[in-house]
């Protein structure tokens, strides 16, 4: 996200996804939700041409940076190695131990992500909520649907349950198409996560959640009686008052919790 008239010009790649978020705006209204202060540890997954760390890396102690695309490294070194607390890694975030970026305080991580990598992205730092304070991300706009999505609704589905499940979601804004460069053919919005206290958190029954809610969405026009053929039996979920002739969408998030907590590990 970056003001590329003040941080140079660079060609969007198709290959990574790139657009680069110009309006003024919107970038300031990122920045008011985001509300960095000066102790804050802010991980920035893909700054792009730099937009929005322009507008925060003299607000945090510390901002990491996780740059994909080599081209832009030059540019964004040029533009903010003078910020002491400014560290540039080359690396793919889908493959970032985001651990050893941890300086032993809670983590705010932010991010314009691209939309190839969103959902697997999110799967992933999800591993990491102990360490984080919130995170705050541009996304497609159908996928912080599926984050803040309810049950009966075609949106909810395995994404929106875990998130549920760890973090507060809420949805911050829209973004039209016009705020890019290029616009991408799709509506975006921002979403702010805020992981639960670990102590509301039980990693085991997480574990168990996780395998049981992609069991029961692998094909979603399926009964649970299908799905979840070998796993749960139709006695099982009649005693949570689960329905077993129904189809995974219309289980709520209280009802995934109780049907995991009486299943074996698998």
């Amino acid at each position: 996200m970056k003001h590329t008239a003040s941080l140079g010009k660079h060609k969007a790649r198709k290959r990574f996804g790139q657009n680069f978020l110009h309006d003024s705006h919107i970038i300031g209204s990122i920045v008011r939700s985001i509300n960095p202060q000066p102790t804050d540890h802010i991980i920035e997954i893909g700054p792009g041409q730099g937009a929005l760390t322009a507008e925060i890396v003299s607000h945090c102690e510390r901002l990491d940076a996780i740059e994909l695309d080599r081209d832009l490294l030059t540019l964004l070194l040029a533009s903010f190695s003078i910020y002491k607390g400014f560290h540039l890694h080359n690396q793919d975030a889908l493959k970032t131990d985001y651990r050893s970026l941890h300086q032993g305080r809670p983590m705010r991580v932010v991010g314009n992500l691209p939309y190839n990598i969103s959902t697997p992205l999110i799967l992933a730092l999800f591993e990491y909520s102990d360490l984080i304070q919130d995170m705050h991300f541009m996304l497609q706009s159908e996928v912080v649907d599926r984050l803040c999505a309810s049950p009966n609704t075609k949106a909810w589905g395995r994404l929106g349950i875990l998130a549920q499940y760890l973090c507060r979601v809420e949805r911050i804004l829209d973004v039209p198409p016009e705020a890019f460069d290029p616009p991408p053919k799709v509506q975006s919005a921002v979403v702010r996560l805020r992981p639960k206290p670990s102590a509301e958190i039980d990693r085991i029954q997480l574990g168990k959640l996780q395998k049981l809610v992609k069991q029961a969405f692998a094909q979603r026009r399926k009964t649970l009686r299908n799905n979840l053929k070998g796993w749960v039996s139709d006695a099982e979920m009649e005693t949570v008052g689960i329905d077993p002739g129904s189809r995974a969408e219309s289980i709520s998030l209280q009802q995934w919790i109780t049907l995991s907590d009486g299943i074996e590990s698998q």
